[in-house]
């Protein structure tokens, strides 16, 4: 499309707040039934790869690639602020500077593995879900969203937790840590597959795509 519509700006807004909110939000770690721990992040998160699935398939692969790009710019932008923020002098009456620090500082090897796992993760999503969609002659829309959520979703939490984590936890735990948290994200979505059937439609439909 040669011309960006309001409709593509508003998805790109979701996509980059549901971004930026799980990772302030991903500190605070949820216990889910059946025993393994893991970020409350992983209720949001995936609604970014639902959008990374909703942009290809209508606006196409340059497209998303901006928006990623964009993401990643203001998720940087967000931890610089954070950072200065918390560099600032506070009164000394004042004493909410630790839960700000605990919920807003992010050291840099947890940065490092946020920003690589994005970035890998969703630009393989969409690579993923375009390659299949020439593959299969744009038939079959829950095979590659759900097949791209499979490689992005991967790769995204081998990257993070392996980036994250290495060292510091037994060897063992890693494989199960990503595990967890890879199958959580992609059954999400394969859950929420009628609903990207219903976006994709509706955005088509308002857009005039085919």
């Amino acid at each position: 499309m040669r011309n960006r519509s309001f409709l593509f700006t508003v998805l790109t807004a979701l996509f980059c707040v549901a971004l930026l909110v799980s990772n302030i939000i991903a500190g605070k770690l949820w216990a889910a039934p059946g025993g393994p721990v893991l970020p409350v992040a992983v209720w949001l998160f995936p609604i970014v790869y639902i959008l990374g699935d909703v942009i290809p398939e209508v606006y196409g692969l340059k497209a998303a690639r901006q928006v990623i790009a964009l993401g990643f710019c203001l998720n940087v932008m967000a931890v610089l602020f954070f950072y200065l923020c918390l560099a600032l002098p506070a009164p000394d009456f004042w004493k909410n500077q630790q839960a700000f620090e605990t919920v807003l500082g992010f050291t840099p090897r947890l940065l490092v593995a946020s920003f690589v796992g994005y970035l890998v993760g969703t630009n393989a999503n969409a690579w993923t879900l375009v390659l299949i969609k020439r593959g299969t002659g744009g038939k079959w829309l829950w095979m590659r969203t759900i097949g791209s959520t499979i490689v992005g979703e991967t790769l995204d939490s081998a990257l993070f937790i392996t980036i994250a984590f290495w060292g510091t936890v037994p060897g063992g735990t890693i494989p199960i840590m990503i595990l967890w948290q890879a199958s959580f994200k992609i059954i999400y979505e394969a859950i929420a597959t009628p609903l990207t059937y219903v976006v994709v439609n509706w955005v088509r439909r308002i857009e005039g795509a085919q």
